[in-house]
């Protein structure tokens, strides 16, 4: 029903033979129509408020932390650089998705080329590189507390430039055989996403053909890429717990707690919505609203990148200071 009165809108928007051409094109041709939030239409405007405001908190805080750790040669290290890596992540994730779902919300629909939606479905899924920095800010934890004397010698330069290699190399080499698997598939004239943004089985869905395939390859390359960064980071933040309880310093175990306590915080953040998102668009079925998966995405999308400075920021004494020292420097430039 909300694909129908989302088509019934379209159609009010178009002449006749505009419309007559899009129903008789193929959807490589005609392009994509999204609806926003199906069986919300009545509160899009309302919802686009917090999503707004949301968006552009993300934007600031995540700016203002980037131009922190750059501006501040004391933050020049493994973990700071990690952290800029992710708030450049959260910048990117955010304004490739948000932008449009904002005009869904406003305009009750938007339109996109074919290519167009599999650039932007191509980009989200590949910034799932979120993930895989998660991990080395893991990593980075794991050796800064087990092994603290080799810290300088084994987070080398060059070591987190093989890293970030690495990163971006596995996201892209996962997520470019979806474009051909997309490419492939046979679509009708249906050509209606019933999303904010375009993802993999949304894209799909609109085929006539087969897509069991897009289905267990989109499941395998979750589980073989968040997954195991899940996996590794479980075990690093083991290792860590252990290596916290074993100090002998009161202060010390406090304050390796409250690092740790950050870092889950922003895990939780990014893989919970994350994986609910992937299982319940493949399995879900008609047991959960699409509206609640389509909220859920938007949400993740935003929230963690809105968060994430704060969680940093407000704890993070170095953070801090940078940020006052930078302003100072603003001010008195500005005199």
């Amino acid at each position: 029903m909300a694909q129908v009165r989302a088509l019934h809108k379209i159609m009010a928007l178009f002449s006749a033979n505009s419309i007559a051409a899009v129903n008789n094109s193929d959807t490589r041709i005609a392009g994509c129509f999204l609806t926003g939030i199906p069986g919300l239409e009545q509160l899009h405007i309302w919802l686009s408020i917090p999503f707004c405001i949301m968006y552009i908190a993300a934007l600031a805080g995540n700016g203002i932390l980037i131009c922190v750790i750059l501006s501040q040669a004391i933050l020049h290290e493994p973990m700071y650089i990690f952290l800029s890596m992710l708030a450049s992540t959260d910048v990117l994730l955010s304004t490739t998705t948000m932008p449009k779902a904002l005009a869904n919300l406003w305009l009750g629909y938007s339109h996109f080329s074919f290519d167009g939606c599999l650039t932007q479905m191509f980009f989200i899924h590949f910034l799932f590189i979120h993930s895989a920095v998660l991990l080395a800010m893991a990593f980075d934890c794991y050796v800064a507390i087990c092994s603290p004397l080799r810290y300088v010698t084994i987070l080398t330069s060059k070591v987190i430039g093989k890293i970030v290699t690495a990163a971006l190399s596995r996201s892209f080499i996962i997520m470019f055989p979806s474009i051909f698997l997309l490419e492939h598939l046979h679509y009708c004239r249906i050509n209606i996403i019933a999303h904010a943004f375009c993802e993999h089985m949304g894209i799909a869905h609109l085929s006539c053909s087969d897509i069991s395939i897009n289905v267990w390859y989109g499941l395998a390359a979750a589980l073989l890429s968040t997954g195991l960064d899940i996996m590794l980071i479980t075990v690093s933040y083991i290792h860590i717990l252990q290596a916290v309880f074993r100090l002998l310093s009161q202060d010390a175990r406090s304050k390796a707690l409250s690092n740790c306590g950050s870092h889950i915080c922003v895990i939780l953040l990014f893989y919970v919505p994350a994986l609910f998102s992937v299982f319940a668009y493949r399995f879900g079925g008609r047991n959960i609203p699409c509206y609640v998966h389509i909220l859920l995405a938007n949400l993740y999308v935003v929230i963690p990148p809105m968060l994430n400075p704060v969680i940093y920021g407000v704890r993070t004494k170095q953070i801090l200071e940078g940020a006052k020292q930078m302003f100072s420097n603003l001010a008195k430039g500005s005199k």
